[in-house]
């Protein structure tokens, strides 16, 4: 029994020398910093590299070579970063890997990346922190599909004050793209600090924001899920054949009975980057009752075969019928090197020549995260006005 109690003793003398290292052992460096003239520094303790990067959007080049000293490899910027919320990695010894001493991470379908948020007031991204401001709840909440005979889980942004005002509130529905799940707003896309911002500054109507899942044959995003651990993918089934779109109203019903809305066409409005502009765009015109503000971000428009799905029949005559029932908006945001630009290009032309009215903004860059947050603190302002 005595040499029990001993290796007892001993165990949890080692058990609390373990948790003390992980608590004092210290993260080691800095990075990133962002220093007094804007410039950042990144670094990382690799003794052993032989060469270390930094890659990302806030690198000129994308790429940087690194300098060691006393095992430390550091790079700074040699001009000030300008406002933006950036990613990047290091690379080192050709191996990718997450800065570990920057907690703040990302993951884009299947890849993950630091987060880097260079803020000042009045620029765009200081919409993307958060400040001391009334802040709204992030809701992860599950319905049932009966479409796809499953359990499904959103994510749901509600105002700040909505659990004690009794008030009821407008709806935006906000999509996400190809291989994104109902996680991709909320963390690349900064919908609750957008919004608790832009309500805070009298510049948007309190709303609630529902964040679906648009892969249909998901129950939810990787490790939230009954089927265990799902590798992030771009090819899963059931996502562009009509299948989504066709659901879509049973969702709309569930967050009308399960929140205080207003389940009025005035007070919804739908919208969505990529696959989800694509998404928003064929669910408003066949339900040309349903939404009265529409937004379609770098957005996929057409489809290679329209007998995959009635959804995608009778196109032009959808569209006249939705544009008869005028729409508050009709909102499109593409990038001018987004692989996407002639399609959205040609959509808008069939629109002028039909004599369809549309709010159409245009930007630089490509098929990116920071033209869907610009488009998202254009597109909330215009709601529910």
């Amino acid at each position: 029994m005595k040499k029990f109690f001993i290796l007892m003793i001993a165990m949890m003398v080692c058990g609390m020398s373990y948790a003390q290292q992980a608590i004092f052992q210290g993260r080691g460096v800095t990075s990133p910093e962002i220093n007094a003239d804007k410039t950042v520094t990144f670094r990382v303790r690799a003794p052993k590299a032989i060469t270390v990067q930094v890659t990302g959007d806030c690198i000129e080049g994308r790429t940087a070579d690194m300098t060691e000293k006393d095992g430390v490899w550091e790079y700074t910027t040699p001009a000030p970063v300008a406002p933006e919320m950036y990613t990047y990695n290091f690379i080192i010894d050709g191996q990718r890997t997450l800065d570990m001493n920057n907690v703040a991470v990302n993951r884009d379908v299947a890849s993950l990346t630091n987060i880097l948020l260079v803020t000042e007031p009045g620029a765009r991204s200081d919409l993307y922190a958060v400040h001391d401001v009334p802040h709204g709840t992030v809701s992860r909440i599950w319905y049932h599909s009966d479409y796809e005979g499953i359990n499904r889980r959103m994510t749901v942004y509600t105002p700040a004050g909505y659990e004690t005002s009794g008030k009821r509130y407008p709806v935006f529905y906000l999509l996400h793209g190809i291989g994104g799940d109902e996680e991709a707003w909320i963390t690349q896309g900064r919908t609750a600090q957008v919004l608790d911002n832009l309500i805070a500054q009298s510049k948007a109507q309190p709303m609630i924001v529902v964040m679906t899942n648009g892969n249909i044959a998901m129950e939810a995003a990787p490790l939230e899920t009954s089927t265990g651990y799902n590798v992030p993918s771009m090819g899963l089934p059931k996502t562009m054949e009509g299948s989504f779109e066709t659901a879509f109203p049973e969702i709309v019903k569930f967050i009308d009975k399960t929140y205080r809305t207003i389940p009025q066409k005035r007070s919804r409005a739908i919208a969505g980057l990529s696959m989800g502009g694509f998404h928003s765009k064929f669910i408003s015109q066949n339900n040309p009752d349903m939404f009265n503000y529409i937004g379609l971000f770098s957005a996929a428009i057409g489809v290679t075969d329209a007998n995959i799905s009635p959804i995608y029949q009778d196109n032009d005559k959808k569209l006249a019928t939705l544009f008869s029932k005028k729409p508050a908006l009709y909102w499109i945001g593409i990038g001018n090197e987004d692989f996407l630009f002639k399609n959205n290009t040609d959509y808008r032309k069939f629109l002028d020549e039909h004599g369809y009215k549309y709010t159409y903004m245009e930007t630089g860059g490509g098929h990116i995260w920071r033209n869907w947050r610009i488009y998202l603190t254009e597109f909330v302002p215009l709601l529910f006005k």
